[in-house]
């Protein structure tokens, strides 16, 4: 029995341990862009976010979200991903 709950214990640490790791080798990335328009904002915040991941030797995962807010003069958007080894 004791044998039992050993291997029992292991296995969970191991998990565990397999777990944290994985997690750890992921990160949300973002970058912004601004244009005359929410278009070209949005276009800038999306490959700067292109160019950052790939910069970083991740790939993206999931949807990017992408928020805009209008200036005075520009529209400024924020692009951000999930990015994994």
């Amino acid at each position: 029995m004791k044998t039992y709950i050993r291997f029992a214990t292991l296995a969970v640490s191991v998990i565990a341990c397999a777990a944290s790791a994985n997690a750890a080798t992921c990160q949300v990335v973002a970058a912004a862009g601004d244009g005359p328009s929410k278009e070209v904002a949005t276009f800038m915040a999306a490959h700067g976010l292109e160019n950052l991941i790939d910069h970083k030797g991740l790939k993206g995962q999931g949807p990017i979200k992408t928020k805009c807010v209008p200036g005075a003069v520009l529209t400024e958007c924020t692009s951000q991903q999930k990015a994994c080894k």
